[in-house]
């Protein structure tokens, strides 16, 4: 009775093994990577290096943020890159606090909550494998620079405290006042790349202007080397970018954004001490016009001029004395593309040349025909903003000066390719070049 029991228990054993030898040949043939380690699999880490490659290339990360006045923005982008290839932009992660950082002038400490809020976005973004080899930086543009320098330096050192002691790559110069000419640099950047010009050297590239409240930016590259030869040289600026040497005409002018130059125009002066004078009159208002504007926390009581000489002539005289010498020609920009942001889009928006979500193009002479109208219907039929007869005829003799000549078209985005046209991508890119350097 014993043999075939044990008899028995040899068949079950033997078709026991049999069916494991299966099982094992089965899942090695029809997935053999199963049983190999991730790729760079360090023994003894419980992390992959590499879970960002992908077959068709590398996915790398870029964390900017962009202390404006009104808030503070973080955009993470996530780039593929191929070897000897610009890279591609593949997501954006974008998220806004309010206020700005300029609100905690007097209490810096308060910064950091907003700062950690926007952190825990990137790191919920970035793959926490590439966190260390990921730059985070701050760049800060009007807000701080209207702030006293040890009102600023005290800000900016809480986020930097914050920066080094996050898991992303931090250097010494992670967190700084970016100023205006980097900004219009960086700007033209994103354009260019957006556009697919930037990647190859030889690929004709658009200029780019912008209208902030506070300063303007003109940036072009030359087509024609005389333009650089005859340039004032601190106009002029190379750099590095995707294994090219690029040159172009760049320049910010403070004081003559939309918002100062509007300012100017009514009779006023940044900065004005606190007992003087807030009431303005100017031709560029209706002549029966009174109402309050407020600026740079200051608020005025403005009013229009007794009717005489017509409006518009009245305007323009007033506005060409305020840019009298102020601005440079700048030469070869005729047959060129540019795209022209912020307050030029926006006021071709309230003209209807445009539509808020889809921009479009407008002439120099759309402006100055424009401004004419406007300006001359101002006691007829008062428009939506009492400054608007104000803001074209600035725009229109602004753009003339800087040497666009009426029949000029540009063209008016706020993305391309779905993406925004600010200089957060393009300061990313210039960033993360700058760290090849080191």
């Amino acid at each position: 009775m014993k043999r075939p029991k044990l008899a028995g228990v040899v068949l079950c054993l033997g078709c026991l093994l049999a069916y494991l030898m299966f099982v094992k040949r089965h899942y090695a043939a029809s997935n053999p990577e199963d049983f190999r380690n991730p790729p760079h699999y360090k023994p003894g880490s419980d992390q992959v290096t590499d879970d960002t490659v992908p077959s068709s290339g590398r996915f790398r990360y870029g964390i900017m943020f962009d202390a404006g006045s009104t808030g503070t923005r973080v955009h993470v982008f996530k780039f593929q890159t191929e070897s000897r290839e610009a890279p591609t932009l593949a997501h954006e992660t974008f998220r806004a606090i309010k206020p700005g950082l300029s609100a905690y002038a007097d209490d810096p400490e308060q910064c950091k909550a907003g700062i950690a809020e926007l952190l825990e976005v990137a790191k919920s973004t970035v793959p926490i494998s590439v966190w260390s080899a990921t730059p985070v930086v701050l760049k800060a543009t009007a807000g701080l620079r209207l702030l006293p320098g040890e009102k600023a330096k005290h800000l900016l050192d809480q986020v930097k405290a914050m920066f080094m002691e996050s898991p992303f790559l931090s250097a010494d110069d992670c967190v700084s006042i970016m100023d205006g000419t980097d900004e219009g640099i960086s700007a033209w950047i994103t354009v260019n790349f957006l556009t697919g010009d930037l990647h190859s050297v030889n690929s004709p590239t658009a200029g780019m202007l912008d209208l902030g409240g506070g300063s303007t930016q003109i940036t072009f590259s030359p087509q024609d080397e005389k333009t650089i030869q005859t340039s004032p040289i601190d106009y002029i600026r190379s750099f590095q970018m995707f294994n090219n040497t690029h040159t172009v005409y760049t320049h910010s002018y403070l004081g003559l954004g939309l918002m100062s130059a509007r300012l100017a125009v009514l009779g006023g002066v940044e900065s004005s001490p606190l007992g003087g004078s807030t009431e303005l009159i100017s031709p560029c208002l209706a002549p029966e016009y009174s109402g309050s504007w407020e600026h740079a926390d200051v608020v005025y009581t403005v009013r229009g001029q007794k009717a005489g000489e017509p409006v518009y002539e009245a305007c323009r005289t007033k506005v060409e004395k305020v840019l009298y010498r102020r601005v440079t020609k700048a030469s070869g920009v005729e047959d060129m593309d540019f795209y022209a942001f912020s307050y030029y889009y926006d006021r071709a928006v309230d003209l209807g040349v445009i539509e808020e979500s889809k921009g479009g193009a407008i002439l120099v002479s759309d402006y100055i025909n424009a401004a004419k109208r406007v300006c001359s219907s101002l006691s007829v039929s008062p428009p939506k903003s009492p400054f608007l007869c104000l803001d074209l005829v600035y725009i229109s003799v602004l753009l003339q000066e800087l040497g666009f000549p009426p029949h000029k078209q540009f063209k008016l985005a706020r993305t391309i390719n779905h993406v925004e046209t600010s200089w957060a991508l393009g300061a990313t890119f210039h960033y993360m070049e700058s760290l090849k350097g080191h």
